[in-house]
């Protein structure tokens, strides 16, 4: 008896691909991020070049710019990790929670992406300046809530916690809730399921929303100048220092300073991304 084996005449066709292929999508990627990112970028260096080796140590270590790196390091890893607890908090009620005037909430979390950050600063510094709605009570207490470096963190709080709450709630809506239901049935407590089970799975969206969180704190101008009164040594920001040393014309004196701030955002997010990976892979193989 002869056996035959079926073999398919149809012939194989391509699959079916929405947009080019991809060396052309490849290259138009690379040129839109080359105009819009590499290409800006570059000129930091290039700027930055023309000072000599010693002028450009001698530069970054002026004590009056290693104060303002100080200051927005400083003020920016507050503010993010506040907004970290705060964030995924936001997040938590939004999600889980029902609730007249939700949706307008919702909405307002996203203020600060739309908001012009000089009108956020303006803002701010009417509310939490002595005789302000807020920063009466502040100063009643003694503590200098606007001019200050509380006024920069709080600042930051501000245009900071759309991240957290926005890289967080999407994890919380695919959460699957039988997980929670079974711990509870096996006589977990509430803070021993969250802690155990659910804090686990969120621990990437925060580090994500922490770091972006982090890296817009450092650069954010708009809506700290008006609240940090500018003092050197004191509340002056590193942003601040740039823009200082523009108006007088030192363009490799304020590139010099930028290419800092580039390298620090750099490795933050190179260090973040390397935190991330090593949490997944870990996570991944339990």
């Amino acid at each position: 008896m002869t056996s035959y084996q079926a073999v398919s005449t149809k012939p194989k066709t391509k699959p079916y691909r929405i947009l080019p292929g991809f060396r052309l999508t490849l290259g138009f990627t690379l040129i839109y991020l080359s105009l819009v990112v590499l290409i800006p970028l570059s000129t930091i260096v290039l700027e930055s070049s023309q000072l000599s080796g010693s002028a450009f140590l001698q530069l970054i270590t002026d004590k009056r710019v290693l104060s303002a790196y100080k200051i927005s390091l400083l003020t920016s890893l507050c503010a993010a990790l506040f907004n970290v607890g705060l964030g995924v908090l936001t997040a938590w009620v939004l999600v889980r929670y029902s609730f007249p005037g939700k949706k307008i909430i919702n909405g307002i979390i996203d203020l600060p992406f739309a908001l012009p950050t000089a009108v956020a600063g303006i803002s701010l510094t009417a509310i939490y300046a002595e005789n302000g709605w807020v920063g009466r009570f502040f100063y009643a207490l003694g503590i200098p809530s606007a001019y200050s470096a509380l006024g920069i963190t709080i600042a930051l709080i501000f245009i900071g916690l759309p991240f957290i709450v926005r890289t967080v709630q999407p994890v919380l809506e695919q959460w699957d809730t039988e997980t929670e239901e079974a711990a509870a049935i096996l006589g977990a407590y509430r803070l021993r399921t969250f802690t155990r089970i659910i804090l686990p799975q969120l621990v990437p969206a925060i580090l994500t929303g922490f770091t972006l969180a982090f890296a817009r704190g450092i650069g954010e101008y708009g809506s700290v100048i008006f609240i940090s009164g500018n003092m050197p040594f004191k509340t002056e920001i590193a942003p601040l220092l740039m823009m200082t040393k523009l108006e007088q014309f030192d363009y490799p004196g304020a590139t010099a300073i930028a290419l800092i701030m580039l390298i620090l955002s750099f490795v933050l997010l190179l260090f973040m991304n390397l935190i991330q990976w090593r949490y997944s892979k870990r996570w991944g193989s339990l």
